[in-house]
């Protein structure tokens, strides 16, 4: 049964419209108006069009913030995916670790990124809950309430090198490069930072969750469902991405069904600043990765059977 891990008042939370600003050579964007709450944002986040995808200048909704979070564990790394139920947009995709930036951290959106990875990305040893360091700054704990977290043993960010042409929050340029792109369909300014994840060798038996938010009622809820783990792993090869997914349960790499799959918007192909697409498909990006998936051996008999008796046993204990 899912857990509760917290609840929050939506309301409470507060972000800014942009005005933004684009050339080949760089984005420069800076709030204008009053705050608005999460139901606000929604409401403006609405489709647009952009005639020129490298020159123009626009009113958008509100900034979000991603993070391709490379894990790096038992020597090899891996892109870091979750799952999440679009309540707005009405559809199931894997995307990265995201979240809305609030009006107070608009230009400060790295601040925002790292605590979406402390509150969706949980790692888990037998011992507790894994806390983590960006550079020699602890991450919350979000759910210290809930959960016990290890005082020793922290997972290490650091920031990977960024994009090429620069993004400014008016006149300030944001240091790490994040990726930029103007997302029409929900009229929104969106920003990807690159951070690597380093596991301490010392946890062992790690498992991976992720934990969203979702809002119910008039309250964002959040829950971890040991079921569901929803965070899934994406093998790298000299950088490169490979056409596999995994779940991570106490040090056991377990393949994830790729049938039927689609991925974030993030994923879908860029002209200029602009994204157009809503979300893309599982095996047209692999198309357009170049990446080409590996068909599994079917199951044999003795493997089902063994499947089937797991799945009683679990629903025993």
């Amino acid at each position: 049964m899912p857990r509760t891990l917290i609840r929050k008042n939506p309301s409470n939370f507060k972000t800014l419209p942009l005005h933004v600003e684009a050339t080949p050579d760089g984005l420069t964007y800076q709030s204008i108006g009053m705050p608005l709450n999460f139901a606000q944002t929604l409401q403006r986040r609405k489709a647009i069009q952009l005639a020129d995808p490298e020159r123009f200048v626009v009113e958008l909704a509100n900034l979000g913030v991603s993070v391709r979070l490379t894990l790096h564990w038992q020597g090899r790394d891996y892109w870091v995916l979750v799952r999440q139920r679009r309540q707005d947009r009405g559809d199931v995709v894997l995307k990265l670790i995201s979240g809305y930036v609030p009006a107070h951290e608009l230009n400060l959106p790295l601040h925002t990124a790292i605590q979406e990875v402390a509150e969706e990305c949980l790692l888990e040893t037998p011992e507790g809950w894994l806390g983590g360091r960006f550079n020699d700054t602890w991450l919350p704990a979000p759910y210290a309430a809930a959960l016990h977290y290890r005082e020793a043993l922290p997972f290490v960010l650091t920031p990977a090198s960024g994009a090429a042409r620069p993004v400014h929050c008016a006149n300030l340029m944001l240091l790490e490069r994040p990726r930029a792109y103007v997302h029409l369909p929900t009229a929104s300014l969106q920003l990807i930072y690159d951070l690597r994840l380093q596991v301490p060798r010392e946890a062992k038996s790690l498992s991976l969750f992720h934990v969203d938010e979702r809002l119910e009622g008039d309250q964002l809820v959040a829950r971890l469902n040991r079921k569901r783990p929803d965070l899934y792993l994406m093998p790298l090869q000299d950088g490169q991405p490979l056409a596999e997914l995994f779940t991570l349960r106490k040090d056991q790499l377990l393949p994830a069904s790729t049938r039927g799959l689609w991925l974030a918007e993030s994923f879908a192909q860029q002209e200029g600043w602009v994204v157009r697409d809503e979300r893309v498909r599982w095996k047209d990006w692999l198309k357009q990765q170049g990446l080409v998936e590996r068909k599994r051996e079917p199951a044999s008999h003795l493997e089902r059977f063994s499947d089937k008796a797991k799945k009683l046993l679990a629903r025993v204990l």
